[in-house]
Parts: C-alpha cells; sequence; structure tokens
C-alpha cells in the first residue's frame, strides 16, 4: 500500500477522514461527532475549534488501522457551502462559523433586495438573494457583532479554513465562490452586490478551482494531526458536489439525493441552469453542471427529534414506524426556516392531524415523508425548467434507513439505487488531492469504482398514495405561512 490520499469532510453532524488509493479504492475511514449549533430561532454555528479537535484525533485513528503517515501523498477538504468563518490578520477564526442554513440575516436580506432592485442576481451570480447569500451575513455581523467584524481580515468557507489551518494559502473554491452571491459566473466580483453590503473586497481572497495545489501542511499542523510536514494541499470542494463527483454523476441527468444533516438534491446539466429557486454549482469536469437544491434540514431533523424523545436508537424508530399507517400526520420541515425552493428563513416546522392515539413513532415517520416531499417539490422545479433527471442515486447516512429509502422511492416514484459504502464528500475530496498531485488523471469518470446496490423500486399504491398527500402538504405550507411568518416577526420583536 502507498501513495494514499487523505479526504476531509467537514460535515453537519460528523467530521469524516478517508484515506484512498489512486484507484478509489477505500483502505480506512474515521469519523468524529460534530453538533449544530442552534441557540435560538434560526442560529446554525459550528465551533471551529471542535472541527480542528476532530482531525487531531482522528488522524492517529487512521494511522492505528495499518497505514503509515509517510503514505500520505495529499491532503483535500469538503464541507458544507458557503459557510463564513471570520479570521483575524493571524488567520484565526473570530467567532464560531455560520453555516449556511443560519437564518438569523432576515432583516439585511430585506434590505439588500431593496438595495439591489435593479439588479438580475439570478442572471449574474445563478442564484438568488437568500439566508444562504453572504452578503447579509456580512452585514449581520457588521451590525451584530462590530467587534468581530473590525477585526475580520479574511473570510474563510468550513473546507478552506481547514486547509488554511493546515498550512494553505488564503483562497475561496470555486462553489463557495458561486454559492456565496459574491461572485458572477464568471467568477468575478460583482461590485453592486460588494458595495451594497459594504463588503471591503480585501476580505475576498483568489478564486481558485478544485484540484488545485495551494502549500503543503505546516510543521505546526504536523505536530498537531501527525500529518507529515511538506504534504501537498489540495482544494476540494462543496460537499455535495464533491458527493456527487464520488457517486459517479457524469453524465446530464444523472441525479442524486444525499440523505445527509442537510437535504440535497443534484441533477448534471451541460448548461449553467440559474433559477430563483436553485442553486447552481459547477461539476468538477470542466463543461458540465450541478443545478441543485439544499433543504435546510434532513438528518439534522432527524437528530433533533430522537435528541427530543429521549435518544431512542433510529434503527428502533425504523422498525416500529413501519407498521405505522403513512401520512396520518403531516410534518413541515422548516425548522430552520427553509432555503431551496422557498427560500424563506422565516417559515417555521409543524406537526399538523395530530390526536391522542399518536405517539412519538407517527411523528417520527411523518419526519421520514416530509424530507421526502421536500425533494419531490424539487422535482417539480426541476421539471418546470426543462431539466431531464434520468438514474436516481442515493447517499449518505440516510440511506442506512430501509424505510427512509422506500418512502422516498414511493414519494418520488422513482427507483432509487444506493451507493454502497460511499464515504461521501470526504472520498471526492481524496479524489481532488490525486488529481492535485497527478495520481488520478484529471476528473474522469469515476463510475466503475462506485458499488451499487439494490434498487429501493416505488410501490404503485404507495406512490399513488403520496401524490395525494403531497398535493396536500403543499396546501398545508401555504396556509400556515401566514402563521409562521407572524411568529416569526413576534420572536424578533
Amino acid at each position: 500500500m502507498s501513495g494514499l490520499l487523505l479526504g476531509i469532510d467537514l460535515g453537519t453532524t460528523a467530521t469524516k477522514l478517508v484515506l484512498v488509493d489512486p484507484a478509489a479504492v477505500v483502505r480506512a475511514e474515521v469519523a468524529r461527532a460534530s453538533d449544530l449549533v442552534s441557540g435560538g430561532p434560526g442560529v446554525a454555528e459550528a465551533d471551529t475549534a471542535r472541527w480542528w479537535a476532530n482531525v487531531c484525533g482522528a488522524v492517529p485513528d487512521l494511522l492505528e488501522r495499518g497505514v503509515v503517515a509517510s503514505q500520505i501523498t495529499a491532503v483535500s477538504t469538503t464541507g458544507m457551502v458557503p459557510a463564513v468563518v471570520p479570521l483575524d490578520a493571524d488567520d484565526r477564526p473570530l467567532r464560531s462559523a455560520i453555516l449556511q442554513n443560519d437564518s438569523r440575516a432576515t432583516a439585511e436580506i430585506e434590505e439588500l433586495a431593496d438595495r439591489l432592485r435593479g439588479v438580475d442576481l439570478v442572471a449574474r451570480t445563478g442564484s438568488a438573494l437568500t439566508q444562504q447569500s453572504v452578503a447579509p451575513t456580512a452585514l449581520w455581523l457588521a451590525r451584530h457583532e462590530p467587534d468581530v467584524w473590525e477585526r475580520t481580515r479574511s473570510l474563510a468557507g468550513s473546507y478552506d479554513w481547514l486547509l488554511r489551518a493546515l498550512g494553505a494559502r488564503p483562497h475561496l473554491e470555486r462553489n463557495w465562490a458561486l454559492e456565496s452571491g459574491l461572485f458572477g459566473l464568471n467568477g468575478e466580483p460583482v461590485d453592486e452586490v460588494l458595495a451594497a453590503s459594504g463588503l471591503d473586497p480585501a476580505l475576498l481572497p483568489p478564486i481558485v478551482d478544485p484540484g488545485s495545489i495551494v502549500g503543503e501542511v505546516s510543521a505546526v499542523a504536523c505536530a498537531q494531526t501527525g500529518i507529515p510536514a511538506g504534504t501537498p494541499l489540495v482544494v476540494g470542494g462543496a460537499d455535495h458536489v464533491m458527493s456527487a463527483y464520488a457517486a459517479g454523476l457524469s453524465a446530464p441527468g444523472d441525479t442524486l439525493v444525499k440523505l445527509g444533516g442537510a437535504g440535497d438534491i443534484l441533477v448534471v446539466a451541460d448548461r449553467a441552469v440559474a433559477d430563483a429557486r436553485l442553486y447552481l454549482d459547477a461539476h468538477p469536469r470542466p463543461g458540465l453542471w450541478l443545478p441543485n437544491g439544499c433543504m435546510a434540514t434532513s438528518g439534522s431533523l432527524l437528530r433533533w427529534f430522537q435528541t427530543l424523545i429521549g435518544g431512542a436508537p433510529l434503527r428502533d424508530l425504523d422498525a416500529q414506524a413501519e407498521t405505522r399507517a403513512a401520512s396520518e400526520v403531516l410534518c413541515l420541515p422548516y425548522f430552520l426556516g427553509e432555503k431551496s425552493p422557498l427560500h424563506d428563513p422565516d417559515l417555521r416546522g409543524a406537526f399538523v392531524g395530530l390526536h391522542l392515539a399518536h405517539d412519538r413513532v407517527d411523528l417520527y415517520r411523518s419526519v421520514l415523508e416530509a424530507i421526502a416531499f421536500g425533494f419531490r417539490h424539487h422535482l417539480d422545479v426541476l421539471a418546470e425548467l426543462g431539466l431531464a433527471t434520468g438514474t436516481f442515486r442515493v447517499t449518505n447516512g440516510g440511506t442506512r434507513s430501509t424505510l427512509w429509502k422506500q418512502i422516498h422511492a414511493d414519494v418520488l416514484d422513482r427507483p432509487l439505487t444506493p451507493v454502497l459504502d460511499h464515504p461521501g464528500g470526504s472520498l471526492g475530496a481524496a479524489l481532488a488531492a490525486g488529481v492535485g498531485i497527478g495520481a488520478i488523471e484529471g476528473w474522469g469518470d469515476v463510475a466503475g469504482h462506485v458499488h451499487l446496490g439494490q434498487p429501493v423500486v416505488p410501490g404503485a399504491e404507495a406512490a399513488r398514495a403520496y401524490a395525494e398527500t403531497y398535493a396536500l402538504w403543499r396546501e398545508l405550507g401555504g396556509a400556515l405561512t401566514p402563521i409562521a411568518h407572524s411568529l416569526a416577526r413576534k420572536a424578533r420583536a
């Protein structure tokens, strides 16, 4: 065994590390728990110190699995996007990372929307002005944490920050820049957005492509992590993009449902498809794009519910929920507002249809169904845009649930093919490391290295029933929106 590539994924619920050889064979992997911190309405943060501690603790675990540190030939990273990490003059984080599903900057979104009324942001940047945009977050920081903002000398995303902590020079990965709303499709800053938000362009490092070498592991980082000093550091990318690439999405129409802490759906396109309801990312392979949607909650909502009821094992809840009738309770999964396709940070979660015979298992099943309905909503949008969806694959932690996969197949009315033993974005990051040092020749098709399970086929009767319930779910969302908005305004008062 030689020439191993290290991929690190800063996920919502875990930090995952994987060692891969240039043939994309996973040699070792470990994970350390991480937490989304939500100390109030709309708050979604993560502690960078926890991320760093996870990496420092996980690398030695990898090296205990028959791997010699000198075999690590390159490192790359991935993570949620576009998280915002403000750094001081010494590249130290000034506060916790503000995650992409944080929804506190509602007033700033409205204000910037008014200031930028004459700018077609969707055409210029590929996305609308939403809670995910970095400009409102920057404006919120300047107003609510002026001491932090005054000391900020650079901004970084989650995975770019980690590379910098390991020794890389300042940079912004291409899709962080694209999803931030600060840069156009051409990679140039949108001056009107920077001016409207008062964001100094000097805070934004140069944009670099995935697969670019941006430095090497420093002696300090080596001492703390065990990764050899001098190891090349290679730019990875957004977790959903890296995960889609590593799952073998390579041709127009290939579609991925990603059941992670947030819920992602991506489809490969041969053109840049910009729509206010979706996000747009560049596929690592030049000439391809990944129009996509990302819901604010998915696995994170399941974890919240699990904690709320005292930590019952998810497999036990699955076994019980499988015996319950479908859609007896409807859940609106907007417990952090909602990102795509609604882009409404003032939405709130709800359980509707309860009676005294219902219990926690009925509520749990309604949460599983709610996420699937959210993906169905995205499919409607993709169809409206004329984007054909072909083969559907499903990845990430949610795929461990046979029930959840079946619910998704029934709600989407599409066969879903699980990607087996798939480390998600960490595998894509490891492959990016290989591209960067030339151990892997370009961003070729990795489908031959992807191990697929048996397709989960929708049941005809279940699909028909869920289609009716989905229509009711959409109606429920519209009916409760004014009430959610009133509650959100009241909470801010």
